[in-house]
Formats: structure tokens, C-alpha cells, sequence
């Protein structure tokens, strides 16, 4: 079922190099089954650098980093000035609750792109150099002893197209149980 605009985009990023922050941009285009046009983490195999490392051939199940906004405005209040493109993401969005949706949902952004959600962002160490303690206010243990993850989520492209910064975003859930994220 798809729901009306239920969000927007508010930012773009994409990078050529595996650096860790995306510089943001005007626009970006998906490709279907490969990711973001002229990003380093763009292909149908895994192309993030120490998932290469241990096996080349696995798919691409990170081939779109999106991060909510409303993250921003909680790590500020802790201390930690994160803006878009700063964690690796190349989606930064609005009005949507990215960690609670289930695996299979597909988001369709502005006129013609469409993704489809895999699964929770594992992030690495390195998000400290942003801000010395980042880490463990993005992955931390909560009281039930439930590693709770909030670097964003990813997905693969199904229907490309272009985004830009203010392009609506609709929601539509798969079919079936609600199926928890996992960290792919």
C-alpha cells in the first residue's frame, strides 16, 4: 500500500573516493541495480572497501545510505554538530521514520526513483573523526540488552531516476509482517 507524501528529501551527497563524508549536491541520479551514479560505493557486488576485503562477490545490499535529519537535530542536542553528508549518507530526509520501517519497503522519491529499504546501516569507528563520542550515541546497548543501531539505513535501487534536495518521498510497506531492520 502506498501512502500519500509522507516526507522529503533534504539533501543529496555522493562521492567518487571511499571517503567517509559525502560532499552534498544539487542533485543525484540512481541507476537501477547499481546505486548512485558516480559514487565509490555504486555496483551491483559490495564495493564497501572491508566488505570487499572479505568476499568481492557478495551483493550489494548498501548501494543508497539514507539518514534522517531529525538525527542531526539530536546529536546536536548532545553535543555533536552532524550535517548532511557528514555520516556517508546520500540521502538525508525528513518526515519519515527511516528505523522503523521493514525490510522490503519500497520509498519513492520525487517523479521516478525508486528504493527499496535491506536493512540498518553497521557503522564503523570511524564516525568519531566527525565528533570525538559520535560512536557510542549511534550504537549503543539499551536497557533490554538490544544493540540499537541509528546510522541510517540502506537499500538498492529498483527504478532510477533523479533527486534533488525538496523532492517528496512516499512510502509504500510491503506485503506481509512488519519485518524488523537488521544490519546488512
Amino acid at each position: 500500500m502506498t501512502e500519500p507524501s509522507s516526507g522529503h528529501v533534504v539533501a543529496v551527497s555522493r562521492d567518487d573516493a571511499h571517503r567517509f563524508s559525502k560532499p552534498t549536491r544539487e542533485s543525484i541520479t540512481l541507476i537501477a541495480g547499481l546505486g548512485v551514479e558516480g559514487d565509490a560505493h555504486a555496483g551491483v557486488t559490495v564495493q564497501h572497501l572491508s566488505r570487499v576485503r572479505r568476499d568481492p562477490t557478495t551483493p550489494n545490499l548498501r548501494q543508497v545510505h539514507l539518514i534522517h535529519a531529525e538525527l542531526f537535530d539530536d546529536m546536536a542536542a548532545r553535543g555533536h554538530v552532524v550535517t548532511p553528508g557528514a555520516l556517508g549518507e546520500n540521502i538525508t530526509t525528513t518526515g519519515v521514520d527511516l528505523l522503523g520501517l521493514s525490510r522490503g519497503t519500497r520509498l519513492h522519491l520525487g517523479d521516478e526513483a525508486v528504493i527499496e529499504i535491506t536493512g540498518l546501516r553497521n557503522p564503523c569507528a570511524q564516525i568519531n573523526g566527525i565528533s570525538e563520542g559520535l560512536m557510542k550515541e549511534l550504537v549503543y546497548v539499551d536497557d533490554a540488552g538490544d544493540t540499537v543501531r541509528l546510522a541510517g539505513v540502506m537499500s538498492v535501487v529498483l527504478t532510477g531516476g533523479t533527486v534533488r534536495p525538496g523532492d517528496g518521498i512516499r512510502v509504500t510497506a510491503p506485503a506481509g509482517r512488519h519485518e524488523p531492520l537488521q544490519p546488512v
